[in-house]
């Protein structure tokens, strides 16, 4: 344990240090003098929720992703709709799936009330999602902060940038390469799917019309999700452990038990087949390499200087 710890310790150091163009003036220490209890304030609040709903740590790790893979890591997921303005809620991607917003509301309260106007909820954000992997057993890694929030969010450019689970492989390599991200990260990220549960109708057309799946495990599945109606039931994406975080998703993809059509794309007769079956044989690998995979997405387009805002209340402006 401690040699592996050692080993995501390192590459997500020098992960930092190579992405500093990316970054910006994003730092590790950026709130040591202006917040320095901000790290257990958010730890502390994201175990109550985690005690309360393991599932909430895949939520809040989702919450990131769309917030990130949208313009940037820039809190816009977090705004609410209004009479005159609509944001990315709603978006098909995040509409009725999204969730976890008061969780990350009650964490902003208690920073607001430590250090006033101070803190971003982008960088609240980005340190619950690690904080929520590693309450379910998963890797950690140091978040650099410095974020400012967006004024602004965009539906549309939700519907569009965000990659859906019908995706092919090379549609999921293309999104994420538009984002700085290689087909490597695409696919250690993509075990973020080693926790949490998705809606029958994200993978309904898996189950009955694709032919690279399990029959067993479709019959399975098709129990809890009809092919007309249940379309909010849920399923594990990891049947094994869908609340501790592990490598058990590489080894159901390599055995053609991917609950959504894009996760068994990875381990489909491509590209990325022979690092999924890597990584379902080494856990500390996975490990390893999606520690440094979020290093690098949460360095997607920060708001920074005097760009965008720090929110007082991450449902809205200022």
């Amino acid at each position: 344990m401690g040699l592996r710890l050692g080993l995501v310790f390192g590459i997500v150091m020098y992960v930092i240090i190579c992405s500093s163009g990316v970054h910006g003036q994003l730092s590790t220490s950026f709130y040591d003098q202006s917040c320095p209890n901000l790290q257990s304030i958010v730890r502390s609040g994201m175990a109550q929720a985690v005690n309360r709903e393991s599932r909430m740590g895949a939520s809040i790790l989702r919450l990131f992703f769309h917030d990130c893979f949208v313009n940037g890591c820039d809190g816009s997921i977090l705004l609410d709709d209004t009479a005159t303005f609509t944001g990315e809620q709603n978006a098909g991607p995040n509409r009725n799936s999204a969730r976890g917003f008061e969780v990350i509301d009650a964490i902003k309260a208690k920073v607001e009330a430590a250090c006033q106007a101070t803190v971003s909820c982008a960088d609240i954000l980005a340190l619950a999602a690690r904080d929520g992997v590693v309450l379910l057993g998963g890797p950690t890694w140091q978040v650099a902060l410095g974020r400012r929030d967006a004024k602004t969010a965009s539906q549309s450019d939700a519907n569009s940038q965000i990659p859906p689970p019908s995706s092919n492989l090379s549609d999921l390599i293309r999104s994420f390469a538009s984002k700085g991200l290689t087909a490597g990260d695409l696919t250690a990220l993509s075990g973020a799917h080693t926790i949490g549960q998705a809606q029958c109708r994200s993978f309904r057309a898996h189950i009955y019309n694709d032919t690279n799946i399990n029959p067993s495990f479709s019959a399975f599945r098709q129990r809890s999700c009809p092919l007309s109606g249940g379309d909010s039931n849920l399923a594990p994406l990891d049947l094994q452990t869908p609340n501790r975080f592990g490598n058990n998703y590489y080894q159901n993809l390599v055995s053609s038990r991917g609950l959504l059509h894009s996760d068994q794309e990875l381990f489909n007769g491509g590209s990325q087949d022979g690092l999924v079956r890597r990584y379902s044989r080494n856990g500390g690998d996975f490990a390893s390499d999606f520690a440094a995979a979020m290093v690098k997405m949460a360095g997607i387009g920060p708001l920074t200087g005097n760009s965008g805002e720090i929110r007082l209340n991450c449902g809205k402006v200022n």
